[in-house]
């Protein structure tokens, strides 16, 4: 019996060796896609038309936008109507700091990230206490004050708005190039941060704090303080579109800079697409850009189709079309999941 219990059964069969798969084959080919896609977008000075860059980088900017309230929405579950606020504070500020200051244009849509970081701390400690419907229409308060702050804040010319004619102190390409490469950190920064965000660590903290905030919080995660990371992450890389996508503009107004369209586009391309997912941004944003070149001329018709069809998706299709075609095909462009396989698989 001693010899029994000090010298326990080793013959029994091991247990399997397994390892954890994170990477698919549609996930490797959507890469170099992406390489690609990269690689033409800062190429296009030597190829593309002015009307095309233009065209282009107005699209970069609806996905990065769009990417960062998917990570409000549908992960952090802060749902926000008032983003436009940190775009045009973004923006305004890298307008004073090449225009007024006189530092690099190009230099100053990254020095100007540091508005939106800073004024999205009190604007969290505001409103985190709120809830729902009530921490959205907190933003939309916020960004319509600071559209009117700014439309009687002289210093930044108020109301009639600001021209960067800095910028004509380059040449046509020179604006072209320092545009284009702008668009591919902003990707960069917003679509492959957020991918990379989901595959570490935190990502499965995000993803439970998606399915369920209180279920989270049980296992250990500390939602308000990744909730906090998510919001100042967010208001970061919406500031980053807001201020390329006025420097392509060379002019901005409080009325364009604080926009509530730009909440509004965010959450059709979001909720069309498909919440919860980068595959999803894109197609929705490629689904807003060409519906806006198209329809856009119909005026009231059109935007009351995109709000029917965002609201048949909020009821019918709450996993967007992205959703719709995972039940057909599993064929993640961004696979974040985690699969166990064994010495076999």
């Amino acid at each position: 019996m001693t010899d029994t219990l000090a010298h326990p059964i080793t013959d029994s069969p091991a247990p399997p060796a397994v390892r954890v798969r994170r990477q698919t084959r549609s996930g490797a080919v959507a890469l170099v896609v992406s390489i690609l896609l990269l690689l033409a977008l800062v190429t296009m000075p030597w190829w593309a038309s002015q009307g095309l860059i233009r065209q282009i980088v107005e699209l970069c900017c609806y996905i990065a936008i769009a990417q960062m309230w998917n990570l409000l929405a549908g992960y952090a579950g802060l749902v926000s109507v008032g983003q436009q606020a940190f775009m045009g504070v973004a923006a305004y500020f890298m307008f004073v700091l090449a225009q007024t200051w006189g530092i690099n244009p190009f230099l100053a849509v990254v020095l100007c990230l540091l508005a939106p970081a800073v004024l999205a701390v009190p604007i969290y400690a505001l409103l985190h206490r709120l809830d729902g419907p009530y921490f959205a229409i907190g933003t939309w308060v916020v960004a319509e004050v600071m559209r009117l702050a700014t439309s009687n804040f002289a210093y930044v010319n108020a109301g009639a708005g600001m021209s960067l004619r800095v910028m004509s102190t380059y040449s046509a390409d020179q604006r072209a190039i320092g545009v284009t490469l702008l668009c591919a950190l902003m990707l960069l920064v917003t679509v492959g941060g957020s991918y990379w965000l989901l595959r570490s660590r935190y990502g499965l903290a995000l993803t439970a704090l998606r399915d369920n905030p209180v279920a989270a919080a049980s296992q250990g995660v500390n939602v308000s303080r990744l909730r906090f990371m998510i919001f100042v992450a967010a208001a970061i890389g919406t500031g980053l579109a807001g201020a390329v996508y006025f420097m392509a503009q060379l002019r901005i107004t409080p009325p364009s800079a604080f926009d509530p369209n730009w909440a509004n586009i965010a959450i059709f391309i979001v909720m069309v697409g498909g919440i919860g997912s980068i595959e999803g941004v894109l197609i929705g944003a490629l689904i807003y850009f060409f519906a806006d070149r198209w329809f856009g001329d119909y005026g009231a018709i059109y935007l009351v189709v995109l709000g029917l069809l965002t609201l048949f998706m909020a009821l019918f299709a709450r996993g967007g079309l992205w959703g719709l075609l995972c039940k057909v095909v599993d064929a993640p462009w961004f696979p974040t999941r985690r699969t166990l396989l064994d010495s076999k698989g």
